[in-house]
């Protein structure tokens, strides 16, 4: 019989038939025995009893007896193994050598467990094979003894162990690699291409929109868009790239013989792949990626660096925005540094409230009187001093805190709006939202607790989508911005005319007001006619104009020729604390 690991099946029967020995008789083999000169009925019964397979074979090879759950474990019948050669039970590539390992057990019998290594998956009549673990007994005399094959189905075990072995290895999302074993694999890769000389490349990449449609649409929809990443991955690479799964939405792709120019070709394949947004339960989901690059020997020596050199390069491409894939550079160290300790500021400013708001005037066109405010963010932190939007938004976003913030300014600003109240000066003040907060499955429900907690009436707040984020998934848009309207909170369009939108939906969209983007203000000898036919259009769809960006006498005197209802600019005033603002109503 074949193999096995070692089995301490001991079969209570087995041991009586050992002890008794063989009946005496004519020396003829075993298999032209009678069963019942063999065995007695109720010897039979106990043997058909055990719950694991039992074989007696003779030195030929001939199965003498064969219990029930041999019956079972085989799907042969009693009487089709019984007299039959124990080849049937085996694989066919194994015949050879399992008769020579026959001959050497029987010239020096012992109990023991099986000596040609590992389970052994016995054929079965019906077709495919079975896990089994076998150890042998012995009784008789030299010349006419006869092996206990003890056989034990051990499909639960190994359907275990191999449940184990994924669980260690694998992702259990998205079934690629898991970190451990990828490491596992660079490593040996890196000694490979030590004695060959060939050139590696990790790719680092991890998706750009993740945390925003995992928030904001739930954490099943972010599972279905990690396994579809997976699947385009896997679709792209084949089988020439070693894929797997980092740990949230990062993945890593290693590449074996690839030069930079390979590399470049590869990420570039992998960004178009993930360009195209995921279709689920009729939500368009747009999410890309950022890759960073780093090779072997060029970059790094050991897979520690590679890896982190990597992940260096890939932050660094998402600073650049999305669909970005940068090769790692020295340089990149510095500024991956100050990135890290720039989120880390935020963090902390956002925990003891070390932001502010900043107020810039609307006003009137024809009259000149303040109509409302847009709060604006500034950050003046201890350590690192004033601090632009230009540099902390995108750290906001790489960094999964730009909802955060977007909330923060939510609520500051209700709050502000409630003491300009309480003081007599009651003013309008728009928000902007971000693609992310927009994106949030519980905005509408932030936004009135929000006016709930401070009491304010909805149509103080109102609240600024980007033509571009509402042209991302118009019927999303359509939908949160319809819940929001009917809360009584204003909605506005910011940059009008900026983005890449449909004229079409602008009469779908429930929004009250549209922000002119201060490009159309810039002179040029169509400037008159442009700006024109924009408010000509939205006024007739009884909407309100707010023109940003008027720095020049010359440009507001061109927006009350053409009947702009707003403006805000440097021309009126820059963006001023709340204190300096409300100094600013008392005396209008």
């Amino acid at each position: 019989m074949a193999q096995s690991q070692s089995a301490s099946c001991k079969n209570p029967m087995a041991e009586a038939i050992t002890e008794r020995g063989m009946p005496a008789g004519p020396a003829q083999p075993p298999a032209l025995m009678r069963m019942d000169t063999l065995l007695t009925r109720r010897e039979r019964d106990a043997l058909d009893a055990a719950p694991d397979g039992l074989l007696l074979v003779d030195r030929e090879g001939r199965i003498v007896v064969a219990n029930a759950a041999m019956e079972a474990i085989s799907g042969f019948e009693r009487q089709e193994l019984e007299g039959h050669l124990i080849d049937r039970l085996l694989p066919a590539d194994m015949h050879v050598k399992h008769r020579s390992y026959m001959q050497s057990y029987f010239a020096r019998p012992s109990r023991r467990a099986m000596g040609l290594g590992g389970v052994l998956w016995m054929p079965r009549k019906q077709g495919g094979s079975v896990p089994v673990d076998i150890a042998l007994g012995y009784f008789g005399d030299a010349q006419a003894g006869i092996a206990v094959a003890f056989v034990r189905d051990v499909t639960e075990i190994n359907q275990m162990q191999q449940r184990l072995k994924f669980q260690a290895t694998r992702d259990t999302l998205t079934g690629l690699n898991n970190r451990w074993q990828f490491g596992q694999e660079l490593a040996e890769q890196i000694r490979l291409a030590q004695s060959s000389g060939e050139s590696l490349a990790l790719l680092q990449l991890d998706l750009d929109n993740f945390k925003a449609i995992n928030d904001g649409y739930g954490h099943d929809a972010g599972d279905q868009l990690l396994k579809e990443v997976a699947n385009r991955l896997k679709e792209q690479l084949r089988n020439d790239g070693l894929l797997a799964r980092q740990g949230g939405d990062e993945f890593i792709v290693l590449l074996v013989g690839e030069c930079a120019q390979r590399a470049r070709f590869w990420s570039t394949q992998i960004l178009a792949a993930l360009a195209t947004p995921f279709e689920l339960e009729g939500l368009a989901l747009d999410f890309g990626a950022s890759i960073g690059i780093a090779l072997y020997p060029e970059n790094a020596q050991t897979g520690d660096d590679l890896l982190r050199f990597a992940d260096i390069a890939m932050y660094c491409a998402k600073a650049q925005g999305r669909g970005h894939a940068l090769f790692y550079e020295p340089s990149m160290g510095k500024e991956m540094a100050e990135r890290v300790l720039l989120a880390d500021r935020l963090r902390i400013a956002l925990s003891y409230g070390g932001l502010q708001l900043h107020y810039q005037p609307q006003v009137d066109v024809r009259s000149g009187g303040i109509v409302g405010a847009e709060a604006l963010l500034r950050w003046n932190d201890p350590m690192l001093g004033n601090i632009s939007p230009a540099r902390f938004i995108p750290v906001a976003e790489a960094s999964g805190q730009i909802v955060a913030l977007g909330n923060y300014v939510l609520d500051a600003a209700c709050q502000q709006i409630a003491l300009w109240l309480a003081e007599g000066t009651p003013l309008r003040v728009a928000v902007s939202l971000s693609a992310y907060q927009l994106r949030q499955s519980n905005l509408v429900e932030l936004v009135h607790s929000c006016l709930l907690r401070h009491a304010v009436p909805a149509h103080w707040l109102e609240l600024e989508v980007t033509e571009s984020q509402a042209m991302q998934d118009c019927e999303h848009a359509k939908e949160v911005l319809g819940q929001l309207s009917r809360l009584g909170v204003t909605i506005a369009l910011d940059d009008f005319g900026t983005g890449h939108s449909s004229l079409a939906y602008l009469q779908y969209l429930p929004v009250q007001r549209v922000k002119l983007g201060r490009e159309f203000l810039f002179p040029s000898r169509h400037r008159t006619h442009l700006v024109g036919g924009i408010l000509r259009m939205v006024h007739s769809l009884e909407l309100e104009v707010v023109a940003e960006g008027v720095e020049t006498q010359d440009q507001l005197e061109l927006l009350q020729s053409l009947e702009c209802n707003f403006f805000q600019g440097w021309l009126h005033s820059r963006a001023m604390p709340a204190d300096q603002m409300q100094d600013c109503l008392k005396a209008a």
